[in-house]
Formats: C-alpha cells, sequence, structure tokens
C-alpha cells in the first residue's frame, strides 16, 4: 500500500543554496522517526503523530522529472520542497496549480507542469499538491550552504513539522502564505499570514 502523504525533496548538494530541499527531507525524516520512537514509549510528551511514520514517504531528486508523476499515483497529499532563488525570505508555502501551458518533457520540470503530466497521463486530477520554497542566496558549483540559508533551514523545519503534524488539505490551506514570515515580523503583525492559494 502506497503511504498517503508524499513529501519529496528537489535540489542539488553540490550547488550551495540548492541543498536546502534535500537537507531539510533529511531533517524531517529524522523527527518522524524520532517521533515514532517516542510515541510508543511515552506518548503523552508529545502531539500526536498523525497516521505514524508509514504515513508518509519521503523522496529526493536532483530535479523533477516526467517518470515522478507516478510517485504521485494514491497519494492524498503531495510536498514539494525546493529552494528557489526569488523566493520571498524566508520561505513561502503555497497550493501548486496546473495551469495551461504545455508540458514539454524534458529532464526538468516545475512542479506544476508536473501536475499537468499527471492528469494527461493518468486521466484523472491529481492530488493535492504543495510547495514549500526556502529562499536561497548562492547556488553555483562547489559553493557550500549560506549563513543566510543556515538560519532558514532551521526555520522551515519547525514549520514543516507543523505541516507533518496535521497532514491535512484544510490544515495546509490555513497555512498558505501570501506575506512571508520575513515581511510579517518586519511591520509588527503577528496574525497569520493570507491565503495564497
Amino acid at each position: 500500500m502506497v503511504a498517503p502523504v508524499l513529501i519529496f525533496a528537489i535540489g542539488n548538494e553540490s550547488r550551495g543554496d540548492d541543498a536546502l530541499g534535500p537537507l531539510l527531507l533529511r531533517k524531517l525524516d529524522g523527527w518522524l522517526k524520532g517521533q515514532a520512537n517516542v510515541e510508543t514509549s511515552t506518548p503523552s510528551l508529545i502531539l500526536p503523530l498523525h497516521g505514524g511514520g508509514d504515513f508518509f514517504e519521503l523522496l529526493e531528486d536532483f530535479q523533477l522529472q516526467v517518470e515522478h508523476a507516478m510517485d504521485m499515483q494514491g497519494r492524498q497529499l503531495v510536498l514539494f520542497i525546493d529552494a528557489g532563488m526569488d523566493t520571498g525570505a524566508p520561505f513561502s508555502f503555497y497550493r501548486a496549480q496546473k495551469n495551461a501551458e504545455p508540458v514539454l518533457y524534458s529532464h526538468a520540470l516545475a512542479p506544476e507542469a508536473l501536475l499537468n503530466v499527471y492528469a494527461q497521463f493518468y486521466q484523472e486530477a491529481p492530488p493535492d499538491v504543495f510547495i514549500l520554497c526556502v529562499c536561497g542566496e548562492r547556488f553555483e558549483l562547489g559553493e557550500g550552504l549560506s549563513p543566510q540559508a543556515v538560519e532558514r533551514l532551521a526555520l522551515v523545519f519547525e514549520f514543516g513539522k507543523k505541516l507533518l503534524h496535521t497532514p491535512e488539505v484544510v490544515a495546509w490551506d490555513s497555512k498558505c502564505m501570501q506575506k512571508t514570515m520575513e515581511e510579517t515580523m518586519k511591520h509588527g503583525d503577528n496574525h497569520s499570514a493570507q491565503a495564497r492559494c
């Protein structure tokens, strides 16, 4: 049986901040495994993890390809984690929408294009897909993480844990952002960001 929630990280660890996706995925994986161990011994000390460890499947790759549409089949939710150069700091979270642009079958696709591939291939609506994009500063070959990326990784890890505690469409929709967290904090607005999706 396929896990209801797929978490898919995209990124190349040899290209600076492009490593943010895979690094976040591994942190979430370690956290999920730790939660599963704690739940079996002292469940009152933590928030219950919805569905346990078998509820999630974690995958990573350098880039999305048409074949990754098959990984989405049978899922209730899909979360793509990536780093972006033009993303608002520290990160953005939004629902992916199919677009009307034709899908060019190449070796690198955006999540929105993958939704089109899924619909074309399976002749059905894709699962609910969300994107968690972390703002990166440098993406040159051979570079390490920028200092800003290290800070943002810690912030987005806390946000990611909240997502995994409630892997439900309504809950994730309520966390979609229009303003970045940095803008919200800068203006002293303690209210949750307005939904972008």
